[in-house]
């Protein structure tokens, strides 16, 4: 549907933060996001949570679907059309002390850069993302796996509580002791079930960590395998990702790497663990030692909108093991291709101890998770290429027992199954159904309300 310039204004009537609309001068700077340009009908920025309650109700009555920015790196700022809401003026993080680590109220338009940098003055930490610029809400909303998930598990699984603006213009509080299948179905659920306007975390202290990073001029194949067996016995202190990248720019060039984090303050552990890695000849130790906690997020500058990202054939995979027959698999896969990505991050450890049907996330028996893809370059990669692509990837993901919708760009049904087994969909469906039956908020994996 269209939307008017008399239901503009009847948002900004009711809205008090800016209402920017295709028309205004704002527009351009209004409707970027990290990974490109959008399209929808307008943007809003609310300062305070009647604001954001004032966009939902006025979407509710429009039928005007709803994409929530965060940290906006998602995928789902791109569909054309809607209303965005923009939570970029919601970012307040408190910590409050606890006996165990810290309470960390965040609001949900605030990145993990920011939040890391908050709480290392406390001394606590929390299970977050890879990169500075991601937000809080979108990667917690769909699990979270990060660089202490094997020593934590994911962020979803450290939430203790959300304040959520409902499908109906409700403000609501759930915990585990009031609305719990709605928290339930936030830990893993994705963006079905309302905006999120603050989230509660239980951090956890963070003494000291220790970080390590090794070039790969090997064989893919035993260096893989000797990473295996060494994260099949290793403590849950650590936590590795392993990646092979085409070369991006001068800066980065095309290559292997190895990057591990050590929950702890001695460097030499951390090395010793590493050891059988190491050891194989063309494996480069490049940096090993202690680390601040916000310096472990990577630092991305967005994309340049003169120069879109090519489209990806591939996708990714919640592996139980990492077999020989899943190695030798991915690495075919990426040597196939020189523009090709292949990365794998260990799991198991506190990820693993959660009861499947503890959180909407339900895959606690995967020990390895795994992305691979070719860019689809115009004029570089034809079609037989692009099925060719396509049919390797999905022998890899029949090997996997699920996909991360973080890392899933597709939104066909298809995917809706892959990421939650029959029983965890059939209970955020009716989850969906009690808290948004009219499914307004469906620009993202959409659970259908039952």
């Amino acid at each position: 549907m269209t939307v008017t310039s008399e239901q503009i204004d009847l948002l900004r009537g009711a809205h008090t933060g800016p209402v920017t609309a295709p028309d205004d001068a704002a527009w351009e700077d209004a409707r970027r996001y990290h990974s490109g340009v959008g399209a929808p009908d307008v943007v809003v920025r609310p300062g305070t949570v009647a604001d954001v309650r004032a966009a939902v109700v006025w979407a509710a009555a429009h039928d005007v679907p709803v994409v929530v920015r965060g940290g906006g790196h998602s995928v789902w700022s791109a569909p054309p059309g809607g209303v965005v809401i923009d939570l970029g003026g919601v970012t307040e993080v408190t910590v409050e002390p606890a006996a165990d680590g810290a309470v960390v109220r965040i609001g949900g338009g605030a990145v993990w850069g920011e939040v890391a940098r908050a709480l290392a003055a406390r001394g606590v930490g929390i299970s977050s993302g890879d990169t500075a610029s991601v937000g809080v809400g979108g990667l917690t909303l769909g699990g979270g796996i990060g660089w202490m998930v094997r020593a934590w598990g994911l962020a979803a699984d450290q939430l203790i509580g959300v304040q959520v603006v409902t499908a109906a213009g409700d403000v609501v509080e759930a915990t585990d002791d009031s609305h719990p299948d709605l928290l339930w179905a936030l830990r893993g659920g994705g963006g079905n079930f309302g905006v999120i306007t603050r989230f509660d975390f239980r951090a956890h202290a963070l003494p000291a960590l220790v970080r390590a990073g090794y070039g790969i001029d090997a064989d893919r194949t035993a260096v893989l395998r000797a990473l295996r067996e060494v994260l099949a016995h290793a403590p849950r202190e650590l936590t590795v990702t392993y990646s092979d990248v085409p070369s991006m720019d001068p800066s980065a060039p095309a290559g292997a790497s190895l990057e591990a984090v050590w929950l702890g303050d001695d460097p030499g552990e951390l090395r010793r663990l590493l050891a059988p890695v190491a050891a194989i000849e063309g494996v480069t130790e490049r940096v090993l030692g202690p680390a601040a906690y916000p310096d472990i997020l990577l630092e991305t500058p967005p994309a340049d909108p003169d120069m879109p990202m090519p489209g990806f054939v591939g996708g990714n995979a919640l592996l139980p093991a990492l077999t020989d027959e899943a190695i030798e698999r991915l690495t075919a896969f990426r040597a196939s291709s020189d523009a090709s990505v292949l990365l794998l991050r260990s799991l198991g450890g506190a990820y693993g101890d959660v009861p499947e049907d503890a959180t909407a996330w339900a895959a606690r028996d995967a020990t390895w998770f795994a992305m691979a893809g070719g860019f689809d370059i115009p004029g570089v990669v034809d079609d037989a290429e692009r099925a060719r692509l396509a049919r390797d990837w999905e022998a890899i993901e029949a090997i996997g027992i699920a996909v991360y919708g973080n890392f899933t760009i597709a939104a066909d049904d298809r995917y809706v199954t892959r990421m939650y087994p029959p029983a965890t969909l059939a209970r955020l469906r009716e989850v969906k159904r009690q808290w948004d039956p009219g499914n307004l908020f469906r620009r993202n994996h959409n659970v259908l309300p039952a």
